[in-house]
């Protein structure tokens, strides 16, 4: 048998027949992988509780040719504080489902796993309203596609910089504004604390019009990197 050892995160997870599941994990040794849960949604099941989003896990699996199986759990962390948060939970849920979307199929990527366990223990000690946005910007940084804020996209001039253009990836100055969205020089700077060395200071920062400016081009930012919409985050604003 096929077996292995690995760590991961659970990002979602679905119903496969009467009493299994299929788990979609983050692992440390091979990236994004799917696997069954063989009789978790039965009560008498060992480690059905082990299995749920958000959980931090060492894991035991069979590797088959399209879908892993299952064989043992231990829980590393629940994130108990998150899961017993409705708001902590929201912005978790959107974490896993940007990870879910950045990850590849059987391609380890140890960096985002590691960003998302850190994201979950900061949501874990205290919530924090640029907690998503900022590991927004973090992630597009980390991917190479971090937003151009110090300059004009289109001319480089660091000077009166009152737009960013989503298009273009960066900030626009006055003179080239048409196209993009307005921003505050204070967003910006927020920002450029966020992906420059301030982050713990920035994330205890309290909601106000500056942090949603930020939340709204993080968001943004992330959907045209990924080219799709996140569903978390606009269920949310329901």
């Amino acid at each position: 048998m096929n077996l292995y050892r690995d760590e991961a995160v659970v990002l979602r997870t679905y119903r496969l027949g009467e009493a299994d599941r299929i788990i979609v994990l983050l692992t440390a040794g091979r990236g994004k992988v799917r696997a069954v849960a063989k009789g978790v949604r039965k009560t008498t099941s060992r480690f059905g509780s082990r299995l749920e989003p958000t959980s931090h896990v060492a894991l035991q699996l069979y590797e088959g040719r399209s879908l892993h199986t299952v064989t043992q759990v231990e829980t590393i962390d629940n994130f108990a504080a998150v899961r017993g948060d409705l708001d902590r939970l929201s912005r978790a849920s959107t974490l896993l489902e940007v990870c879910d979307q950045v990850a590849q199929e059987e391609e380890p990527n140890v960096r985002l796993l590691q960003m998302l366990l850190g994201a979950l223990r900061a949501l874990e000690a205290r919530d924090s309203t640029l907690l998503v946005p900022a590991f927004f910007l973090k992630l597009l940084a980390a991917e190479g596609t971090e937003p151009m804020l110090d300059a004009c996209a289109v001319c480089g001039s660091g000077q009166d910089l009152t737009a960013f253009d989503h298009a273009q990836g960066g900030t626009l100055c006055r003179g080239h504004r048409a196209g993009g969205v307005p921003i505050s020089e204070a967003a910006i700077d927020l920002c450029r604390r966020v992906l420059h060395g301030g982050l713990g200071a920035a994330l205890s920062e309290p909601a106000s019009v500056i942090t949603a400016e930020v939340d709204m081009l993080a968001t943004r930012a992330l959907e045209v990197n990924l080219e799709r919409r996140l569903r978390s985050t606009h269920l949310l604003d329901r």
